[in-house]
């Protein structure tokens, strides 16, 4: 099984955004003819102000991000993993912000919504109140890719071990983690994180990650890059550095079972008291 994360520099353009993703996803199956392609968190729009997410955010199922992804699943006969689309939420001003994957006939077969809200100050002081824009999730995701057990995460999920051991407790055998990781944050924690998280549930870790700059009102932010796959041991099999691109490596199941049966923790984990 061939694996290919995209690496994008979505902007608050949506029709952009929606042409990079179909010459980044055409490019990919000319060159590395994969089985399953992953897109970035938000990779149809980022930044802007809410009135400008609401004006792009879509109703699920349809909508031109979500039919883009499932036609070209279709056409070109592999999974997408659509990163992350603009949801709008019946009754709510706020949005999910939301995963869905699409089989090789374009067939939607999961549809995650992010859990985990970033609100935090960051080192640079920029300020980040993702919960007044988007309503979190509450379900935890996986899905057959032709029996590989494929967990959905979105970003800052990335920093919650429970998840990913809710996901491993599902069979994940990889866990797809498309995000807007920013700069100041990735360039120390990016890299740790996913490595960790991969160890910790002995399954490939599928990260692609926006990269370069977005104007979100009145700042510019900046985004990692850096996409990467870790195997189950923690090894970083394939990587991204900046700028647009793709990243590419072939899934090893032979590997996922060696490593598990080298290290057996999910038959030595114990219940705790209290």
């Amino acid at each position: 099984m061939k694996v290919t994360l995209v690496q994008m520099n979505s902007v608050s353009d949506k029709a952009a955004n929606l042409a990079a993703a179909r010459a980044l996803i055409d490019q990919a199956v000319r060159e590395e003819r994969p089985d399953w392609i992953c897109l970035p968190e938000v990779f149809d729009f980022i930044g802007g102000n809410r009135a400008d997410k609401a004006a792009a955010a879509e109703e699920l199922p349809g909508g031109p991000a979500y039919s883009l992804c499932s036609a070209l699943a279709r056409e070109y006969g592999v999974f997408i993993h659509a990163g992350s689309i603009l949801e709008k939420v019946p009754g709510e001003e706020r949005l999910h912000n939301t995963t869905v994957a699409f089989d090789r006939s374009g067939a939607e077969v999961a549809r995650y919504r992010k859990i985990h809200m970033f609100d935090i100050t960051a080192p640079d002081g920029a300020q980040y109140r993702e919960s007044a824009a988007f309503k979190p999730g509450d379900a935890v995701v996986t899905y057959d890719c032709e029996g590989v057990t494929i967990g959905c995460a979105i970003c800052y999920d990335l920093r919650f071990p429970y998840l990913f051991q809710a996901l491993a407790d599902k069979g994940a055998d990889i866990v797809a983690l498309p995000s807007a990781f920013t700069l100041v944050t990735g360039k120390d924690h990016w890299e740790v994180l996913a490595r960790a998280r991969a160890i910790e549930i002995q399954a490939y870790f599928c990260a692609p990650n926006q990269t370069g700059a977005h104007k979100a009102g009145h700042e510019t932010r900046a985004s990692y890059g850096n996409s990467l796959i870790a195997d189950p041991w923690g090894h970083v099999v394939a990587r991204a550095s900046e700028g647009v691109g793709l990243v590419s490596t072939r899934i090893d199941r032979e590997r996922i079972r060696k490593v598990r049966a080298m290290i057996p923790v999910a038959s030595h984990r114990v219940s705790l008291p209290g």
